[in-house]
């Protein structure tokens, strides 16, 4: 009789190896139901403590709104800034969103951050070109750079960026509730502009430059001749020009000049001064000077 031998499977190492694995897990999962957290938190190589996770509670975004305007009315215009930007993060393309933007712009123009108040204003009508709040939004740009206009002995860089936001305020919303605002303060910043023109202007004057200093006339007359600055201008432009010899653009501006101004110092001192060369004032029409006087009386 054959003797049958019964053998039993072999088990590959690396089932083995597997086996055990599971064996250890199954001990140590023993292990931290017995122990609790504390058994985890032995085995967390970051500690427990130190990155522990926590849900934060949902705020409704009227209630951050809220407490942005209270802070506002506590004068606390950064805090008030910065809880309106929350909305932005919390609830994007939003409507809470656009409005907490706004308010971003309203916070810092209020606190006198000016620039950052320039740059959320521009976010917001980069983002919304077109809603009712886009005037108001362009009007706080606007007032953000005329309230940093130094004087003009200084760079007018400001006074040219608020010309700039006024213009587009009062061209693209006409009817709006600042338009009429707009309108005043881009008087005020483009006389300002032509302020700084001619002190330039005389201070090459001074120095005997005429032709420089015609430059920097012809300057105010051709950008700002609304301004009040145009009538000593064209005065200026008699006293350049006869000084250069160029006697014919001389009697144009001194009679562009008893034109407009008939009864002003500056056109008795312009027509004293040619007397004195034997000159009287004489427009040539074809003059730049003429050409300008002739488009504003049109427009």
């Amino acid at each position: 009789m054959q003797r049958v031998e019964i053998l039993e499977p072999q088990v590959p190492q690396a089932s083995l190896r597997s086996a055990r694995l599971a064996r250890v897990c199954a001990a140590l999962l023993l292990a931290v139901a017995a122990g609790g957290c504390s058994t985890f938190d032995s085995l967390n190589p970051f500690g427990g403590e130190k990155y522990e996770m926590k849900l934060l509670p949902d705020e409704p975004a009227e209630a951050i709104y809220d407490q942005g305007l209270a802070r506002l009315a506590r004068n606390d215009h950064e805090g008030a800034a910065k809880k309106f930007a929350e909305l932005e993060k919390q609830f994007p393309f939003s409507q809470w969103s656009r409005k907490g933007l706004l308010m971003v712009t309203f916070a810092n123009f209020e606190g006198r951050k000016y620039d950052d108040a320039v740059v959320a204003g521009n976010r917001y009508v980069s983002l919304y070109p077109s809603t009712p709040e886009t005037p108001y939004a362009l009007y706080l740009i606007g007032m953000s750079m005329y309230n940093q206009i130094p004087d003009i002995s200084r760079d007018q860089d400001r006074a040219e960026q608020a010309v700039k936001v006024f213009n587009d305020l009062v061209q693209k919303f006409p009817k709006s509730e600042y338009a009429e605002e707009a309108k005043f303060k881009l008087l005020v910043a483009r006389d300002q502009l032509a302020g700084k023109e001619m002190s330039v202007g005389r201070y090459y004057l001074g120095r005997k430059n005429y032709t420089a200093a015609a430059n920097r006339f012809r300057e105010v007359l051709s950008k700002y001749q609304t301004t009040r600055h145009s009538e000593e201008a064209l005065y200026r432009l008699t006293e350049s020009y006869l000084a250069l010899g160029i006697t014919n653009e001389a009697q144009t501006a001194a009679a562009v000049l008893g034109h407009n101004f008939p009864d002003g110092q500056w056109y008795k001192d312009a027509y004293s001064l040619l007397q004195t060369g034997g000159l009287q004032p004489s427009e040539n029409r074809g003059s730049w000077i003429s050409r300008v006087f002739r488009t504003t009386s049109q427009s």
